[in-house]
């Protein structure tokens, strides 16, 4: 697992939850920041399984 992974995964919880507190306490501003962060993170982890993927495949040469 490499840092934007790893990273990733920490933004896409930290986005659930706030979003979840949002909910919780009515506010629509803080659950959209809380979808905002996990679509970032989720980008971010995906940038980071590519990285790892192409590392991965280039040690098979």
């Amino acid at each position: 697992m490499n840092k934007d992974q790893a990273k990733g995964s920490i933004k896409e919880n930290a986005g659930k939850a706030q979003e979840s507190i949002g909910k919780a306490i009515g506010s629509s501003r803080q659950e959209n920041k809380g979808l905002e962060k996990q679509v970032e993170g989720g980008v971010q982890k995906t940038y980071g399984d590519a990285k790892e993927s192409l590392k991965d495949s280039l040690k098979g040469r």
